[in-house]
């Protein structure tokens, strides 16, 4: 998992303001975006609009990705409306669905429930990807109607004061909750690896992303919890307690699980 930490948005980004459009152009190439939100205050660090309002940061940044995706929302529809007049039945579906994605920009600000749809994939929409809210700060100074806001949009938060690192791990945690995913883990003699996965995905598809050839050639794996492993201390002591597993092509990996793959 790859963080990237870019500028923050400021009123007028859609149109180039502050590097706008740089700024949301590295956002498209996103899977989800952590949406930082300022709530402690200090005379030394100035805050681009005079005062601090975490509720006003979330709908500036709200506001600023729906204004951008319906500006890249028109320009297609102009495109789609040409080709569904020729009877384009592909053309006529995606301009449907893009005509109700803007109706629910103008309601919301978000388009969360058309993610699935292929044309709003192909247009990567901001507003369609997962968010998580990062409140820079403490609890204590978490304001109620931020709480609501962010329940209104179906999101979750986690408090942390950025100033130090020790934080990190728990947004590394809630980034993977959000996102759907978990780790399997591999082990031997020269190194225990962790990979990423999505979760539901099947042993030989975990096992591609070790190596296309393991995927391919899957015949089962071994298969025992992290947690059983550290508690046996060695892999065969894990075999001779009983606690590893064999498994086939329809078993679901689960978080913590390490894996020995066979193959052919």
């Amino acid at each position: 998992m790859e963080f990237y930490d870019i500028a923050g948005l400021v009123r007028g980004a859609n149109k180039g303001e502050g590097l706008g459009n740089q700024f949301l152009a590295h956002i498209r190439e996103c899977q989800a975006i952590v949406v930082v939100l300022r709530l402690f205050k200090s005379e030394e660090i100035i805050h681009v609009e005079g005062t601090v309002d975490s509720l006003r940061d979330l709908e500036t940044i709200l506001m600023e990705l729906a204004l951008k995706d319906l500006e890249t929302i028109d320009k297609r529809l102009s495109k789609l409306d040409g080709e569904a007049r020729t009877g384009d039945k592909t053309a006529v579906k995606n301009l449907e669905i893009l005509k109700q994605v803007k109706d629910s920009l103008s309601a919301s600000g978000l388009a969360l429930r058309f993610r699935g749809e292929e044309i709003v994939k192909e247009l990567s929409l901001l507003t369609s990807k997962k968010q998580l809210y990062l409140l820079n700060g403490d609890e204590a100074d978490v304001p109620e109607t931020l709480k609501k806001r962010i329940k209104e949009l179906g999101g979750e938060y986690i408090v942390a004061d950025l100033a130090t690192a020790e934080h990190i791990p728990g947004l590394i945690a809630k980034a993977y909750e959000v996102l759907d995913l978990i780790s399997f883990l591999t082990t031997g003699e020269d190194e225990t690896r962790a990979w990423t996965i999505e979760r539901g995905t099947k042993a030989p598809q975990a096992a591609g992303v070790i190596h296309t050839d393991f995927e391919k050639n899957f015949i089962r794996a071994e298969v025992v919890p992290y947690g059983k492993l550290l508690e046996a201390k060695s892999w065969v002591a894990a075999k001779q307690k009983g606690w590893v597993r064999l498994e086939g092509k329809d078993y679901v990996v689960s978080d913590g699980d390490v894996l020995v793959i066979r193959h052919g």
